[in-house]
């Protein structure tokens, strides 16, 4: 059963099926080329097993030998001592079992059950192996990485992977942008969903930046008729040369108190002033911001209305530093929540930048409002579809950075983005989330989250946080801790069949362009190639 080109490392001495199997190296095979994250394949009697190492160390047969080490100048004493007195062991985590007769081919992997016998051989996975398990790129699988130390291609399958919300996580500077956008380039390549992206660095929408380096393309300049790019902040996006297809304005009018909830923290208000504008809200109507904004004290309180004086100066406060944000107006001039809506149902996805307004108050304010009210729409016309028995809208998944400011444990039940992960995908909307401090969101937010892709963490609450719920937490914590800090990520969760360690693949040159365009679709290429060509004269 042992597959062409799969090197031998040696075989299993003992383990189980809930910690996993030690395999004791040959001494031939190198503890030192032996890394966290590879995989591996173990001839059973009747089954391979398919697993990751988890973990490698260094074992003695007389203990005598780490108390009194032998003269290690001598190589010929080192050589001899090397697989008889001295051994590597592997740790590995079997998670399928794979075989290559008929039954397994139409079956596909299958989850373990058992644990392969004493003395079975263990091999590193070969090419083969991996595109048995992760699939070859198609229609609906997108080459998202490489395995380590191998060529071949890591598919993620993205018609399952947009069924529920997802989440990229890992610390500043390990490359959670780049992974994103390969992400999104997928997404809008292999899945039948439309995306929302919230784009609060301006990464997304013409171009990105890449550390020490030029800027790097992003989505609407390597696929142009099938992204569109709003912006809060017209004369930034004029200034860096950003063709934008809507400018966003919000009115006064058009903010509730829905809004002002998840600014809570934000906007340093107490309790007592969150359900003063409840109050302000029935009493003055659309207009309750303007009309708050204007009192004087609370001797002007239309009668019925009971806010102590300092709660009114807290509320004040707090609004006044909403009305400097230069995009809010009066009235707003365009529709923003129909324009959306009218570009995804063409199919053509939205990046909004932020420009200039990259403080967690804009972004969290305009963010809320337009989810709040795309998603009541898509409620709506869902509900209808299944009444009538007709189309649903286009699956959307709506992308944001600073989750944590989002759905962190005090407000994530109040909001629409803790609705929408709960809901998975109810109303054919998901999300995307993106954040470099996973602990700060609530832990049943968290749970929900189908498929977490996650670079380099080195805080312990947030590793924790990542991998709560998972049935081999020990395991992958020691895979998780020794990514290397830039362009390797760990994937598990609903989207793949096993947890897998990746180097993503290379984004910013222009061979990885035209490699994203050349798995387009075919009307895509003509544009983009045509849009490239004349960007490179």
């Amino acid at each position: 059963m042992t597959q062409e080109n799969s090197q031998r490392l040696g075989i299993v001495v003992s383990g189980s099926l809930n910690k996993g199997v030690e395999v004791r190296l040959d001494s031939s095979a190198s503890v030192e080329d032996m890394a966290v994250g590879r995989y591996v394949t173990i001839e059973g009697q009747k089954q391979r097993f398919f697993g990751m190492i988890t973990d490698v160390s260094l074992g003695v047969i007389d203990q005598k030998l780490t108390l009194t080490p032998p003269d290690v100048s001598d190589s010929f004493t080192t050589e001899v001592l090397a697989g008889t007195s001295t051994y590597g062991m592997l740790h590995v985590s079997p998670y399928l079992t794979i075989a290559g007769d008929v039954t397994s081919l139409i079956e596909g992997p299958q989850p373990v059950k058992t644990v392969p016998s004493h003395f079975s051989t263990a091999n590193l996975a070969s090419d083969q192996d991996i595109e048995l398990v992760f699939g070859k790129e198609d229609k609906e699988r997108f080459w998202i990485g490489n395995p380590l130390d191998m060529e071949t291609k890591v598919c993620l399958n993205l018609q399952e992977f947009v069924k529920r919300s997802n989440g990229i996580f890992g610390k500043s500077g390990t490359g959670k942008t780049f992974l994103t956008r390969i992400l999104l380039i997928g997404l809008l390549q292999k899945s039948q969903a439309v995306n929302l992206i919230f784009d609060m660095h301006n990464e997304y929408g013409w171009a990105g930046t890449r550390e020490g380096g030029a800027p790097v393309k992003a989505l609407k300049q390597l696929f142009p008729s099938n992204v569109a790019v709003f912006t809060l902040d017209e004369e930034n996006s004029r200034r860096r040369g950003v063709s934008t297809d809507f400018v966003v304005r919000i009115g006064y009018d058009e903010i509730e108190p829905e809004d002002i909830v998840l600014l809570r923290q934000t906007l340093n208000l107490t309790e007592l002033a969150v359900e003063a504008v409840h109050q302000l809200f029935r009493k003055f109507g659309k207009n309750w911001l303007q009309s708050t904004l204007a009192l004087k004290d609370t001797e002007e309180l239309p009668e019925g209305l009971n806010i102590h004086e300092s709660t009114l100066n807290n509320l004040q406060r707090g609004l006044a530093t909403i009305r400097r944000l230069p995009f809010i107006e009066t009235h707003a001039p365009t529709n923003t929540v129909g324009s959306i809506l009218n570009h995804l149902d063409r199919g053509i996805n939205v990046v909004l930048e932020f420009g200039r307004y990259r403080d967690i108050t804009s972004y969290i304010l305009v963010a809320n409002m337009l989810t709040r009210r795309i998603y009541a729409q898509y409620q709506e016309r869902v509900e209808k579809a299944m009444g009538e028995n007709t189309i649903k809208p286009r699956p959307l998944v709506i992308t944001i950075e600073e989750a944590h400011k989002f759905l962190n444990p005090q407000v994530a039940n109040q909001t629409i983005f803790g609705t929408i992960a709960r809901e998975m995908r109810k109303y054919n909307v998901t999300l995307l989330v993106i954040d470099q401090r996973p602990s700060g969101i609530d832990d049943e937010v968290m749970s929900q989250i189908g498929t977490k892709i996650t670079c380099l963490l080195d805080n312990e609450r947030d590793i924790d946080s990542v991998l709560a719920g998972t049935s081999d937490k020990g395991e992958l914590k020691s895979v998780l801790a020794k990514l290397a800090s830039k362009q390797q990520a760990l994937i598990f969760g609903h989207a793949v069949p096993m947890p897998m360690v990746i180097r993503t693949r290379e984004y910013g040159s222009p061979e990885s362009y035209r490699d994203f365009i050349s798995r387009g679709e075919a009307e895509i290429n003509k544009q983009a190639e045509k849009d490239i060509e004349e960007l490179w004269e």
